[in-house]
């Protein structure tokens, strides 16, 4: 990790922690390992006020930038919703994709997948975006 740790905005872990606290008894096995997963980040992440959060941390909101083994690109916005759509380039926060990258900065490399058939790539973008982040969908 760029910084030595998960770094959070204080407003998006307050927002975090609303949304696990709201998904705790979620059956849903898939979502289940992301909230699961999301969760651990949460806890042990360093929460900053957001006048001293760099620049570069993908946070909610955030359009974020990757790039694969192979080259290729693909950026996306992280939502605080279970309601991403690929189609519109939305990642939900409550995915196993999602729950990886928030906190994260550019420079940094993430694997998911199988052991069979593991992606990896890179963040090398991450712009925010102006709107609030406070406010979640389920």
């Amino acid at each position: 990790m760029k910084y030595g740790s998960l770094i959070m905005e204080k407003k998006d872990y307050l927002t975090l922690k609303r949304i696990l606290n709201f998904h705790r008894f979620y059956e849903d096995y898939a979502h289940k390992d992301a909230l699961e997963q999301l969760s651990e980040r949460v806890d042990r992440a360093l929460v900053e006020d957001e006048m001293d959060m760099p620049d570069d941390v993908v946070r909610l909101n955030s359009k974020v930038t990757v790039e694969f083994v192979q080259g290729a690109q693909q950026t996306f916005q992280l939502v605080p919703s279970t309601r991403g759509d690929l189609k519109k380039n939305m990642v939900s926060i409550v995915s196993t994709l999602g729950a990886s990258l928030v906190g994260l900065a550019v420079g940094d490399y993430i694997q998911l997948g199988f052991p069979s058939d593991v992606q990896s790539f890179k963040i090398v973008g991450v712009e925010h975006s102006h709107q609030l982040s406070s406010s979640f969908d389920v």
